[in-house]
């Protein structure tokens, strides 16, 4: 028994190593095109051409339907999608991890965020967001902060749990009894435990905002300025012929296919880190 468990566990481990790679592999990937984005795109995504060009040494993937180049918009779409998604991720969990630490160890403060917590989960997420950007003026720093509001609360009553659990333990209890003040114990004592937790639910969190802000540019309630992923499939998709020829080949499926390609390295990475955050996933799959 004890050999089957062994077997299946690295059976598990194996896997989701494996498809940690491959999750860092394509994130890596799309990384580096939103960096290197001047030097790899062929053309400004701005500049006007010919219309509706077909793909060439000169537009890869054609034209649009006013003259842009369609490679040139997809490689800086990846600037953007993955800036408001990493930034939003990172400040909603931030924000998450806080608040969840300081819940967990205050029973006061945590009973009433709890409760503010609950009004906010239970309202759906994606149009109350598509309700707000509807009567606020689209742009970058309003799609962060959109995703950051409504991002922190799921992140903050998994770390309180966490925390609730933690404060019990005889480290922190040794450390209450010779006397260390309250910020100590939470900097030194119990917000390090809960690194796993927070990577964790950034990674959930970052696929959260990659399609919902691709969502909102296709309803054009992104930035209508910067071209995005989610702007490439409206305009794709107003156009009236996309579906009965094969302009949708080059215009809309390499947005989609990239939104997809994100997102899947997000789960596979997320995978990952769950198994490394919980051993017991291992030992449960085996």
């Amino acid at each position: 028994m004890g050999s089957c468990y062994g077997r299946g566990g690295a059976a598990v481990s194996n896997t989701s190593r494996w498809l940690g790679i491959i999750g860092w592999g394509v994130l890596g990937f799309f990384a580096l095109v939103a960096l290197l984005a001047p030097w790899i795109a062929p053309h400004d995504p701005k500049a006007l051409d010919e219309p509706m060009l077909p793909p060439s040494l000169t537009h890869p993937l054609g034209t649009n339907d006013i003259g842009q180049d369609v490679l040139s918009e997809l490689v800086y779409g990846a600037r953007f999608s993955l800036l408001v998604g990493a930034l939003a991720a990172g400040f909603s969990t931030v924000v998450g991890v806080i608040l969840g630490v300081l819940a967990g160890y205050y029973d006061r403060f945590g009973f009433a965020l709890m409760r503010i917590v609950d009004v906010f989960l239970a309202v759906p997420r994606f149009p109350l967001i598509v309700f707000l950007a509807a009567f606020l003026k689209p742009g970058f720093w309003t799609l962060v902060f959109f995703f950051m509001l409504f991002g922190w609360t799921k992140t903050a009553r998994l770390i309180r749990s966490q925390v609730l659990t933690e404060r019990h333990h005889g480290f922190v209890e040794a450390a209450v009894a010779v006397g260390a003040d309250d910020v100590r114990i939470l900097a030194r004592h119990l917000l390090p435990g809960t690194a796993s937790i927070g990577l964790v639910r950034f990674i959930v969190e970052f696929q959260h905002v990659i399609l919902a802000e691709s969502g909102l540019s296709f309803l054009g309630l992104g930035d209508p300025t910067v071209k995005s992923w989610g702007s490439m499939l409206r305009y794709a998709f107003e156009y009236p012929t996309i579906f009965i020829s094969d302009l949708w080949v080059r215009w809309a499926a390499p947005p989609g296919v990239c939104i997809t390609l994100v997102v899947l390295g997000l789960t596979f990475v997320g995978f990952a880190l769950e198994t490394w955050a919980n051993p017991r996933l291992e030992r449960r799959a085996g």
